[in-house]
């Protein structure tokens, strides 16, 4: 069974063993962290930021609530514990996993350029600066709230109203300015929702057209006119959450399960797909060897991604060709098992070519900014169903008396004339946000990953899944292992250029690994602690018993990064 190749049903004297063996390469649990980091359930699990969303996530479980449920009400309530993080205003890229049909659909929670968002207007800045980092022009039109209804709408079982009585809590409590403007928002769309006299699926009907289409939308357009914003009525009012199909690929017979080009996602299938012909078991985990052919890989695929990929609605994205096998074969050919690359090599999918013309490739550089960061959200219930997503959003405002803080998500796009990722007015940002499911050979859910931390999140999602598949490595151990993470790509936020060969590195790999990987021409850049990245793993394992499988499931969040986690 794919249950018996991962190894999960190991005895508890072999986890002990592999865990103190590991000791040594694990980072300490901070004093100051007084949460739950790693949980073991039958019943169901929540894996987050803030201990508060955690709480709230379970809660919603405990009270008869479902997988989708808990991430709605974990994803609204994280808008205030991670509010630096995450904002009202901002986006969600979902995986949900439905037990009964064994199907993983998309909800694809980013919004769209705003119809005063050309590059025309970005273009003539003064200074030539682009698209700002931070403040008001930046936003793209609020997705997060619609996303998490349409979550409900399509999975759940609860009301808005239940969802969202954890943050209202939270905000009643808080002391920030915009908490109790906030709340009142909050207020008006319970308010709109109850006039659904009982009807769930109008209430959510109801709260969706009271924030795009109501009162609240005129406040934001009122707002945003009144200082210099792009955001208006018309943008709110057309927006629509896009339900698709995922994007898989097959590594170690195990499907992973990621959302479109819109994301980085699938740079991560094609990294894995690079590695399949690997034999990293035999390297070992955490060798030389193993993290320079890892590295290698994502060098390959992060360059596919900065050339080829954004809104495949408006761009046609090869991405089928990109992950084609007799594409990637080429492009394996290209990592020297000697020597660290220096140069950033797209490929040719269409062509079949392992390297672009350089003339045809659509990349420049920007001037780069900074990426604040994310939180995370993972989800599972009794009956096997599993919600991973990626909340974010920051940097922005507060559109006025709403309390609803914008985020600066149009900074993703470029100013390039032929890029497919060019900014233009209803196109959604190639964004880095990128929530992970693995299925077994059945179908069923084995993992589930979520990390916060712009161009670093698939990077080191590469790295958990390789620790799970490959070396059977638990979400305890996984999520506190000392990491390492690339910088030679274009950066996703104003282009940051790439700096060739650069790699941070966490000391805990030892004095013999890192002068090893300097022997292949890495340039180290050692720094303790979580390099900017912030894990949550959830592993789901299947109980064969009398009457139907029940899922058991073992959870864990990096504590250095604030992870919290709880199951029962």
């Amino acid at each position: 069974s794919m249950a018996g190749r991962l190894g999960v049903g190991c005895s508890l004297g072999m986890l002990v063993l592999a865990t103190a063996l590991s000791a040594q390469a694990q980072t300490p649990v901070p004093k100051e962290f007084s949460g739950s980091w790693r949980a073991e359930g039958a019943n169901g699990a929540v894996a987050a930021g803030g201990e508060k969303s955690v709480e709230a996530g379970l809660n919603a479980l405990r009270a008869g609530g479902n997988a989708a449920d808990s991430a709605a009400a974990t994803i609204l309530a994280l808008t205030v514990t991670d509010s630096s993080s995450v904002c009202f205003g901002g986006e969600v890229p979902i995986l949900y996993y439905d037990a009964k049909t064994r199907r993983v659909e998309v909800i694809a929670g980013q919004g769209a350029a705003p119809r005063l968002a050309t590059r025309a207007y970005f273009a003539s800045k003064p200074g030539g600066t682009g698209i700002p980092a931070r403040g008001i022009e930046p936003a793209a039109v609020p997705a997060l709230l619609d996303a998490v209804l349409t979550l409900l709408e399509r999975h759940g079982t609860t009301t808005f109203t239940q969802a969202v009585g954890p943050t209202l809590r939270l905000l009643d409590k808080g002391d920030k300015p915009w908490h109790a403007d906030l709340a009142r928002t909050l207020g008006k769309l319970v308010e709109a929702e109850t006039s659904a006299d009982g009807d769930r699926v109008q209430g959510l009907r109801k709260v969706a057209d009271a924030f795009y289409r109501g009162l609240i939308a005129r406040d934001i357009d009122a707002w945003s006119r009144a200082n210099g914003g792009l955001i208006r009525y018309v943008d709110l009012a057309s927006h629509v959450t896009r339900v698709e199909e995922p994007v898989t690929a097959v590594y170690r017979r195990l499907t992973i399960v990621k959302c479109g080009a819109w994301t980085q996602g699938p740079a991560l299938l094609e990294a894995l797909q690079l590695l399949e012909g690997e034999d990293l078991k035999r390297l070992g985990r955490h060798a030389p060897a193993t993290i320079h052919r890892t590295v290698e890989a994502l060098k390959l695929a992060l360059a596919d991604r900065d050339s080829f990929y954004a809104d495949p609605i408006f761009a046609d994205v090869p991405l089928s060709a990109l992950l084609s096998p007799k594409y990637v074969e080429l492009r394996r050919l290209l990592i020297d098992t000697k020597q660290a690359s220096l140069i950033r090599r797209p490929g040719d999918p269409l062509k079949l070519q392992a390297i672009l013309d350089p003339a045809r490739d659509p990349v420049r550089l920007g001037t780069g900014g900074p990426s604040s960061d994310t939180t995370t959200c993972l989800t599972a219930d009794e009956q096997g169903n599993i919600v991973a997503a990626t909340p974010s959003g920051w940097s922005g405002v507060v559109a006025g008396s709403t309390g609803v803080w914008l985020g600066s998500r149009l900074q993703s796009f470029n100013l390039w004339e032929g890029h497919p990722n060019v900014i233009e007015p209803g196109k959604r940002p190639r964004i880095t946000l990128t929530p992970t499911l693995v299925l077994d050979d059945d179908r069923r859910p084995v993992l589930a990953v979520s990390v916060a931390g712009a161009d670093n999140q698939d990077q080191l999602t590469l790295q958990l899944l390789i620790d799970r598949i490959d070396f059977d490595i638990a979400p305890a151990e996984s999520a506190r292992a000392p990491r390492f993470l690339s910088d030679d790509f274009v950066g996703s936020f104003r282009q940051t250029p790439p700096a060739p060969g650069r790699l941070r590195i966490n000391p805990t790999f030892g004095g013999e690994t890192l002068d090893a990987l300097k022997a292949l021409g890495h340039r180290l850049e050692i720094r303790a602690g979580p390099l900017a990245s912030a894990p949550v793993v959830l592993a789901i394992e299947s109980k064969p018993k009398p009457g139907p499988t029940v899922p058991r499931y073992r959870v864990a969040g990096d504590p250095q990064a604030g992870r919290h986690v709880l199951a029962y």
